[in-house]
């Protein structure tokens, strides 16, 4: 028997999604009003927003929001929250919008998706906002290279939305908070387990799967499936690598895959706070943080991610994080194992590196048993013999 679901961050799930008379009207108004054509990671910062992912916000961060999280990773009420969610314009775009304007939000293809309330207009400095943020100016960071493509001024402000883009990808896991929700309260579920990586799964994140589900009653596996990294494996081939993982070794009835139509940031730390975060809206009460969550290169430290959990009260936060230490197989154990369990040298663990990887792919070769499952081999192969499949 439930006991109840976590309650979302701030205490209540954000919806913002119009119903019909609100639809039909915003319909007719937006020939009149000004335009803005969002770019795909706009849409998905929209299309979260509304849908309640990233409760308590029910807009764009206006600038004492904005200047808050930069500053105290809290939102100016107090409540924790690690990353800006901005919408950034360039000068001349800012320049014919006066706050109080209802804006009326495109895509790239000219399909009305909402309307933005304009609430505030304002600028900011970006190498400040790098510091910050990504701990780092270095233009080679991908979230401080983005942050100079966009443009320096800001718009806040409620949003509402009227319908997603024109083509949701992977719709039958395409799932919104308030869907979780009711699956976790059907299924009966105390305790969830929410679990992401931009990587194809190995056997290091199976043990911590494994682990987990010895302990909570459900696991809530949710893939990243927006804009990460070109040389990243796609999205599809990633979440078939879990299909065939879940088909095969893990208890139906006890898991759950959907994915976050969300953008990578790369912002390591604060990005894995704000992962954590996403996830209790989504219904979960723990989220594993495992190795170097949310880095690139070597900007971050590997276990800087579950350190900045230590920086707020369990309270703040809500979602418990669970924290691993790198795993991998070793020859000696004859099993999975981390530094805190296994005594052996290093010569007999199994590790691959992403790119010793990659390249016994491109061999068409398996990496071997205890690095991956075969069905997880079998389909990263496949991409590699086909790329246009991926």
């Amino acid at each position: 028997m439930s006991q109840g679901l976590i309650r979302p961050h701030g205490g209540r799930l954000v919806n913002r999604w119009s119903g019909p008379e609100a639809t039909a009207r915003i319909e007719r108004e937006a020939p009149r009003l000004p335009r803005l054509v969002l770019s795909r990671r706009q849409q998905s910062d929209l299309q979260l927003i509304a849908s309640g992912a990233y409760s308590p916000l029910d807009g764009f961060m206006g600038r004492e929001d904005f200047e808050s999280v930069i500053h105290t990773s809290r939102l100016a009420s107090g409540t924790v929250w690690t990353i800006p969610i901005s919408l950034a314009v360039q000068q001349p775009v800012a320049a014919r919008l006066s706050p109080g304007d209802p804006v009326a939000l495109y895509s790239s293809g000219n399909t009305l998706l909402g309307l933005l309330q304009l609430r505030d207009r304002f600028s900011c400095e970006r190498d400040e906002i790098a510091r910050r943020v990504f701990r780092t100016t270095d233009p080679s960071h991908p979230g401080v290279k983005r942050l100079h493509e966009e443009g320096e001024w800001l718009l806040g402000g409620k949003v509402t939305l009227i319908r997603r883009a024109a083509e949701v990808e992977f719709p039958k896991y395409h799932l919104d908070p308030i869907q979780t929700r009711a699956l976790i309260r059907r299924r009966g579920w105390n305790t969830i387990v929410g679990f992401q990586t931009r990587n194809p799964i190995h056997r290091a994140h199976e043990f911590m799967l494994k682990s987990a589900l010895e302990i909570f009653d459900g696991l809530m596996i949710h893939p990243l499936v927006g804009e990460t990294q070109a040389s990243d494996i796609p999205a599809r081939v990633r979440l078939r690598c879990y299909e065939v993982l879940l088909e095969g070794y893990y208890p139906k009835e006890r898991t759950l895959l959907t994915v976050l139509p969300a953008v990578m940031r790369f912002a390591g730390p604060r990005e894995a706070i704000f992962h954590a975060l996403v996830r209790k809206n989504y219904g979960c009460t723990h989220f594993i943080v495992g190795r170097d969550h949310a880095g690139v290169g070597n900007f971050y430290g590997p276990y800087d991610a579950q350190r900045a959990f230590d920086e707020f009260t369990p309270e703040e936060i809500g979602v418990t994080p669970l924290c691993f230490e790198h795993t991998f197989y070793c020859a000696a154990c004859l099993s999975m194992a981390s530094f805190k369990t296994c005594p052996h040298p290093t010569d007999r663990h199994v590790v691959l590196s992403g790119t010793k990887v990659r390249e016994m792919l491109a061999r068409r070769e398996a990496p071997p048993v205890e690095f991956t499952r075969p069905e997880v081999a079998r389909v990263l192969m496949e991409m590699y013999a086909n790329p246009e499949n991926g």
